[in-house]
């Protein structure tokens, strides 16, 4: 796999496969639609399909995508955006770990059929851990938003 081209502003799951150790079942972004350096910022696509492993049991006879994986798709957008500028940076790969979640919100179920559109923003970085505001939007509607803490830390697989 090839790594994404830091001047076209779209990634694609080849790309996104290079810049996130996340693996299916776990990989929640399945595209970046466009990114921006300065100001960071990132808009990434999840397609909500009914063949999702969660909603199994999320619910039977009513498949709702639990609010923890919106949150953690988010958090997948904000390491897509930090790996982007590491890359355009020339820093080594890192791992991110959400460390803190602030004023999540939930306005809506996200329900088989719906593609999730994560806007993004880096607020701030402090030595290696960065600040985010995050939103999931379905439709031009946020369904979700919360700040997110990541941490960088060695990827000790590189």
């Amino acid at each position: 796999m090839t790594a994404p081209q830091i001047n076209d502003k779209t990634v694609d799951i080849e790309g996104i496969l290079e810049l996130l150790p996340h693996r299916y079942p776990f990989l929640l972004v399945d595209r970046v639609l466009d990114y921006e350096l300065e100001p960071p910022r990132i808009r990434a696509l999840k397609n909500v399909t009914f063949n999702e492993p969660f909603f199994q049991g999320h619910f039977p006879g009513h498949p709702v995508m639990p609010g923890v994986l919106i949150l953690e798709a988010m958090a997948q957008a904000a390491g897509c955006l930090a790996h982007l500028a590491r890359q355009a940076d020339n820093k080594p790969h890192s791992l991110y770990y959400l460390v803190k979640i602030d004023k999540a919100r939930f306005t809506r179920t996200v329900v088989p059929g719906d593609q999730l559109v994560f806007e993004v923003e880096q607020k701030r970085l402090m030595r290696n851990m960065g600040v985010y505001t995050a939103r999931a939007l379905i439709d031009g509607q946020t369904v979700s938003s919360a700040e997110l803490l990541c941490a960088a830390k060695p990827d000790p697989a590189r």
